[in-house]
């Protein structure tokens, strides 16, 4: 019995890492239809060439492993599903483009979606459902947590440790740390576009410009 993929998520992050979840499979020598699911749906439809359907419609077919990349972009929601696929006893899919660069003794967890022309530097630890976007690198030996969404050209240098669900905006330069004394992002901070992080930000805020300051508390 065939395994099962999907995108869980049709609009702009789903659609653009559609084609990265086609070339993986490809890597790998998979040969296997990849599904959208859309939960505004009612009926199937089709997206881009490829078979859109509900969770439940999805859920309903016969398969004996099924594979979701979640490729939803905000973290909460992300989560909610995550351990909703858990529950439903379906695996977690992480995919990454064909020129993804990843250096060595890197730890990934599930769900991870890599974009083309990103890079991850040797030593680094990642959670889960990690979302980095075009052009954005981590360097060495840094601590991503769950839940995190780099959007495209994020520049996270080395000894930098980011909180759960934190939000790194476009083009956002976040200044490397220490070993002894690492730069840390909090637990679910933006980090707005363009941003330039030089010290350590707290949980649940908001920071803009260079250097970045403080906008707001969530």
């Amino acid at each position: 019995m065939a395994n099962l993929y999907a995108i869980y998520g049709a609009s702009g992050c789903g659609r653009s890492l559609m084609p990265v979840a086609r070339e993986h499979l490809a890597r790998l020598n998979i040969q296997a239809e990849i599904y959208f699911i859309d939960d505004g749906l009612i009926e199937s439809t089709v997206i881009n060439g490829h078979t859109a359907l509900n969770y439940q419609q999805f859920k309903a077919l016969n398969s004996e492993h099924k594979f979701v990349l979640i490729a939803i972009a905000s973290s909460s929601i992300r989560e909610k599903l995550a351990h909703q696929l858990n529950a439903d006893h379906i695996q977690l899919w992480s995919v990454q483009a064909n020129n993804t660069l990843i250096m060595d003794a890197v730890e990934t967890a599930a769900g991870a979606a890599l974009s083309p022309f990103v890079t991850i530097g040797s030593n680094v630890i990642i959670g889960k459902c990690f979302h980095a976007n075009l052009y954005s690198y981590v360097e060495h030996d840094c601590i991503i947590g769950d839940y995190v969404t780099f959007a495209p050209g994020v520049k996270c240098n080395g000894n930098i440790h980011i909180q759960d669900h934190a939000y790194i905006g476009a083009g956002a330069i976040i200044k490397q740390g220490t070993p002894d004394q690492p730069l840390i992002i909090g637990k679910g901070a933006i980090v707005g576009m363009g941003a330039v992080v030089t010290k350590n930000r707290p949980a649940c805020v908001t920071v803009v410009a260079n250097p970045a300051r403080i906008l707001q508390r969530t």
